[in-house]
């Protein structure tokens, strides 16, 4: 029963609600073909009782009737000896023959007691013709001819009587048949259809609930998720589609919820994921066991180039710098590759060991060739802009330059996304070292101190 109700739950919801409408379908048409039964049998009865009973109890009567008649006639003819009276009598006798044949044509009539009835009447009529006969004999013979006739009459009498009597019998033992048939089809009925009523109910509610269940689960995870609940999930059991809805929300809603981590964590300025989602990042290749290629930007000489212009042109380099990143990595990386901004001018992207050397070059290439744009015509000039230390000191600072340190699990085994940030910052400060752009990557093995520089 359990392994039936778990497949039934397992199934479509159009397969539901085709599995309950055949239910409800074939108990509509067990009880239309049970009504329809009862009724063909009492079609039967009452066919019955109009074509054979009733007709054999009319035709019955008339040969009764027609018996009285010709002992009356056959009485009064050997008293008053006329040919009419005579005539009347063969017409009567005539009319019975007819009668006998009518009830011979009745549908389902006693056969042997029909036979019965014609030889008792051909053996009337003969006594009745060896009286006419013997008129004129001893009145012993005629007597004799008379009580014959009367006794033959009698019994043709009883006869006609005891099938009457007996249509009677069929007619009121049918009619009670009709009435019991029909009380118990009304009954059955009746129970058949309170019962595929309260199925049909039962039926209905247990699809409502299977559907509106989870519906409603999916309304309420939906209002959450919009006030920004994101771990209430919808937990919908079912196999149709409203569980594979279900599953996809919850993928939805885990998927939103990284994304609003992602864009709480974002830089306003350049939209770029934050220290949260680099972490992440981190964590997951590193689980993975994925190739790696952890590569931190720094602009160097920054903060005297926003000093000297403002924030809003140091803004400008910070977006600059990214669609020359977003470019790179896009011309040049691969699907599922990283960028990430730390914050003021420290960037980060991570990709394959593979594709790190062409972005990095590409990204050297394509900043020293925009960043002059953004400096005035005589500071492009002299290659240099005038500035002050922290003491008041008058000092240059040269034209901005972009410094990349690169990170890799080519050499050794990284354990955590804390051990990255360590050596990719021991590495940008390697690589601020040297005048021009650079990018620099570790290649030291575990525990050794060798790093190296490379200019594109």
């Amino acid at each position: 029963m359990k392994e039936v109700i778990s497949r039934l739950i397992r199934l479509s919801i159009g397969k539901k609600l085709l599995l309950g409408f055949l239910f409800y379908g074939s108990l509509t048409v067990l009880i239309a073909l049970f009504a329809l039964s009862n009724l063909d049998q009492l079609t039967a009865i009452n066919t019955s009782i109009t074509q054979t009973d009733i007709p054999l109890t009319e035709i019955a009567d008339r040969m009764i009737e027609n018996l009285l008649a010709q002992e009356l006639f056959a009485s009064r003819s050997s008293i008053i000896k006329s040919a009419d009276v005579l005539s009347l009598f063969w017409k009567r006798n005539e009319e019975f023959k007819q009668l006998i044949e009518q009830m011979r044509a009745l549908p389902g009539r006693g056969e042997i007691t029909l036979e019965k009835l014609g030889l008792l009447h051909e053996e009337y009529t003969q006594l009745f013709k060896n009286e006419s006969r013997n008129e004129g004999q001893s009145s012993s013979t005629g007597n004799g001819y008379a009580q014959q006739m009367k006794a033959k009459h009698a019994e043709i009498l009883r006869l006609v009587k005891e099938i009457s009597s007996s249509a009677r019998e069929d007619q009121i033992k049918k009619t009670r048949m009709i009435s019991e048939v029909g009380s118990r089809a009304f009954r059955v009925t009746a129970w058949l259809c309170i019962a595929g009523l309260l199925l049909g109910v039962l039926l209905a509610l247990m699809i409502t609930r299977n559907i509106a269940g989870p519906i409603g689960q999916l309304k309420l995870s939906t209002r959450e998720i919009s006030e920004g609940n994101f771990d209430h999930l919808p937990q919908v059991r079912s196999g149709d589609e409203l569980g594979d809805l279900a599953k996809s929300f919850q993928e939805m809603a885990i998927r939103l919820k990284q994304l609003e981590e992602m864009y709480l964590d974002a830089n306003p300025l350049t939209r770029l994921p934050g220290g949260v989602a680099i972490e992440q990042v981190l964590k997951t290749k590193l689980a993975e066991e994925a190739p790696l290629a952890f590569c931190l930007a720094d602009l160097r000489n920054f903060k005297a180039f926003n000093d000297r212009y403002g924030y809003a042109r140091g803004n400008e380099v910070i977006l600059g710098t990214t669609e020359i990143l977003r470019k790179a990595v896009k011309d040049h990386g691969k699907e599922g590759d990283f960028i990430g901004h730390i914050g003021g001018d420290d960037f980060v992207f991570v990709t394959s060991p593979a594709e790190y050397e062409k972005i990095c070059k590409a990204i050297v290439r394509a900043f020293d060739q925009q960043i002059l744009k953004y400096y005035d015509p005589e500071d492009q000039q002299k290659r240099y802009i005038q500035g002050k230390t922290r003491r008041g000191e008058p000092v240059s600072f040269p034209i901005m330059t972009i410094a990349i340190a690169v990170v890799t699990n080519e050499q050794r085994k990284l354990q955590s996304h804390i051990q990255i940030g360590e050596i990719a910052a021991e590495m940008k400060n390697f690589a601020k070292k040297f005048s021009q752009s650079i990018y620099v990557v570790d290649k030291r093995r575990d525990r050794s101190t060798e790093a190296t520089g490379e200019k594109p």
